[in-house]
């Protein structure tokens, strides 16, 4: 028999199957303690002072015997399975959020939120566990605790379907960003004021569009409003980390009111397109939902330029020429970091099903950004490339950027070209 771990005797779980024996044992040391091995007699003593020669309960005995019994799990064993639960909220919690504001849709239930389906029990509710990388605030809570966060994080209003992301980091991002405020963040005043104001200016040129060209295909933004706060949010944001453009491809849905209320054109310019198209629909050229732009805005950080690519019927093609523009203006500042120039892709989700243009997409967007290079290179034959640059995109050197107003300005330009200059784009450009 091994004794030589220093808990005793009973550490290995290999006597949990023994009880009886080892009971037997117990009940001779009562009676005679040379009668039993000597490391026993010194854990027998241990449990307590007893008095030789008498009938005993066996109950400190049995204590001591309880987490050895058969039946009995170990506490690790249900740190793992909390740890299963987590993980199966963050991989599935989404499918049980409640997304309809009607309240005519329940969710049918999904067997891997319930703690029954990883082994875990009313009796578990109120032991303590390690949290791991749950953003709680906490390094241990009790099973109750931990599921009433990842029920307040993952299935009420939002629902997060993320941890297919392969990056580690990115996923850790969004995890935090949720966890830690239990996906209800405590907006201030004039923050949730604000919010307001972008969600009714949404709202509101849609009820104008409808109103005043009843019947005319727009592809409106009803039901989905909340694009308009969002991306506000977005550009405020990535302006305060100091980058300095922003390329924007997206679908048809909700592109009018996009331009309006995020890149700043002005609502009587759209609403001309509307009665100029309907009056002679040849002279017009392309449809207003199809149309690109770009301004400047002020945000936290600095000026930032806004650029919202021309979009082609073929809603997933925009994907590789945004991701070329954005690195043909990568080159051009001599961003190697890929900090200062970010690319932004809005789609439906009927558009994910498409396999094809997503590869295309990592393949073109190099492409089609060594090909914006090399035509701004034929356009300035002062440009050469960098030292033993032999492959790759072409090294830039530009003057300062001149200093631009904010708003929209009227000189006609590329949607995706890096040049600096600003203002309303032009069909006909690549």
């Amino acid at each position: 028999m091994s004794t030589s771990n220093g808990d005793g005797p009973l550490q290995s779980s290999a006597w949990g199957g023994n009880a009886a024996y080892l009971e037997g044992l117990y009940e001779s040391w009562l009676e005679n303690p040379q009668s039993v091995d000597a490391t026993w007699q010194d854990y027998f003593a241990g449990l307590g002072e007893v008095e030789r020669g008498q009938s005993h309960s066996h109950a400190k005995m049995r204590r001591a015997l309880g987490a050895a019994q058969p039946g009995r799990v170990s506490h690790e064993t249900l740190q793992i399975r909390v740890m299963q639960l987590i993980g199966a909220y963050r991989q599935r919690g989404h499918q049980q959020a409640d997304l309809d504001p009607l309240g005519l849709h329940s969710s049918p239930p999904v067997a891997d939120l319930e703690p029954v389906t990883h082994h875990l029990g009313e009796a578990d509710m109120d032991i303590l566990f390690q949290t791991g990388d749950l953003h709680i605030g906490a390094e241990q809570a009790t099973l109750r605790e931990i599921l009433a966060a990842l029920r307040q994080t993952y299935c009420r209003s939002i629902g997060a379907e993320f941890m297919h992301i392969l990056s580690y980091r990115e996923r850790d991002w969004i995890q935090k960003r949720m966890e830690l405020v239990r996906s209800d963040p405590d907006y201030t005043e004039a923050m949730c004021g604000h919010l307001l104001e972008r969600l009714t200016a949404a709202e509101e040129l849609e009820r104008q569009l409808a109103r005043r060209y009843p019947g005319t295909k727009r592809f409106g933004l009803e039901g989905g409003e909340g694009l308009i706060p969002m991306l506000d949010g977005m550009v405020q944001r990535i302006g305060f980390y100091g980058a300095k453009e922003i390329v924007i491809g997206m679908a048809h849905r909700g592109r009018l009111n996009v331009l309006v209320n995020i890149l700043g054109k002005e609502p009587a310019e759209l609403f001309g397109e509307f009665e100029s198209y309907a009056s002679s629909p040849g002279e017009f050229g392309d449809v207003k939902y199809h149309q690109g732009f770009s301004s400047n805005v002020i945000t936290p950080g600095g000026e930032l330029h806004l650029a919202l690519a021309f979009n082609p019927s073929h809603l997933e093609v925009v994907s590789p020429v945004v991701a070329g523009s954005v690195r043909a203006r990568q080159d051009r500042r001599q961003d190697e970091a890929r900090n200062q120039v970010v690319p932004v892709l809005i789609h439906g989700d009927a558009a994910f099903a498409g396999r094809a243009v997503p590869a295309r997409g990592r393949r073109g967007g190099r492409a089609a950004a060594s090909s914006e290079t090399a035509r701004h290179r034929r356009r300035d034959p002062e440009r050469q490339r960098a030292p033993g640059d032999r492959a790759g995109p072409l090294r830039v050197h530009h003057p300062p950027r001149e200093h631009h107003r904010i708003g929209p300005i009227r000189n006609r330009q590329d949607a995706c070209s890096p040049g600096p200059r600003l203002g309303r784009l032009s069909e006909g450009h690549a």
